[in-house]
């Protein structure tokens, strides 16, 4: 299980290689500076700030030539059927017409969040990268606000 960090998009730049949990990027010369990476076998676990502080930033196994996009799509019916919309930002879908109906979803890029209820709270359903979701269940037509995990960060768990 390792992590190759890049100083620029598509693997350029300088790079390095981790294997074990770093608290501090600063200490190894890459603090604010990473465009790119690759994660080798499970996935890690990235902190907006220093000793693990801060949002949380998830990368499963595989190469993110950059770090500066998220999609995911959400369909009003099972089986991606129906009217769908795509989402690259945090949404609060109270002030749309889309709240309480998606009923399953594709995500193109990233790491999601669905919530059930506005402001990050009530159920949630973790929405990955090539793991399409035809059908919610019992959580069909109870989505409310998603957010992406970010994709930038400063220690690696």
């Amino acid at each position: 299980m390792s992590i190759i960090i890049y100083e620029h998009i598509n693997f350029q730049g300088m790079s390095k290689e981790f294997t074990s949990s770093v608290p501090n990027l600063v200490s190894e010369n890459f603090n604010d500076c990473i465009s790119s990476l690759k994660v080798i076998g499970e996935p890690w676990v990235a902190y907006e700030h220093t000793n693990f502080q801060g949002s949380q930033y998830v990368y499963e196994e595989g190469e993110y030539a950059t770090l500066d996009r998220n999609d995911i799509t959400l369909y009003e019916h099972t089986n991606y059927r129906g009217r769908s919309l795509v989402f690259t930002t945090e949404t609060n879908l109270c002030y749309g017409n889309f709240n309480d109906v998606a009923s399953s979803h594709k995500v193109q890029r990233g790491v999601w969040v669905l919530y059930e209820h506005i402001n990050r709270s009530g159920a949630q359903l973790v929405a990955r990268a090539s793991r399409d979701m035809p059908e919610y269940g019992w959580f069909n037509d109870r989505v409310s606000h998603l957010r992406p995990l970010k994709r930038q960060f400063f220690v690696i768990l």
